[in-house]
């Protein structure tokens, strides 16, 4: 499957950061405000803001505003779209290993050690 390599340059770059790493766990398991995902973390709400504009460009969280109150939520297409791109990548790399241990063991077969 092709992604699209800015989208996925950007999921990771939103993933590297930690502060954003503990929203995107902290939405893992439901929906908060921004409030209570700034409670854990030593920064401002405008820095929150900051981090949550590049987590929504990424495609990893969506919010909505209702009133005065934000809240976000996670973005299963986002997260799946990352893991598919990792799981194409872990597949590429079992396959080699697979190929070089058949290698490796047929080698063994034809040229046992004396």
């Amino acid at each position: 499957m092709l992604h699209d390599p800015a989208q996925l340059d950007l999921m990771f770059q939103a993933l590297a950061d930690p502060a954003r790493r503990t929203m995107v766990e902290r939405l893992s398991r439901g929906s908060a405000s921004v409030s209570e995902l700034a409670e854990p973390l030593d920064m401002s709400l405008s820095a929150v803001m900051q981090h949550l504009h590049l987590l929504e460009a990424s495609g990893l969280v969506r919010s909505e505003k209702v009133g005065r109150v934000r809240t976000c939520r996670i973005e299963p297409k986002g997260l799946g779209i990352a893991e598919s791109w990792i799981s194409d990548r872990r597949s590429t790399w079992e396959r080699r290993l697979d190929r070089l241990g058949e290698f490796l063991a047929e080698q063994s077969k034809t040229n046992p050690k004396k």
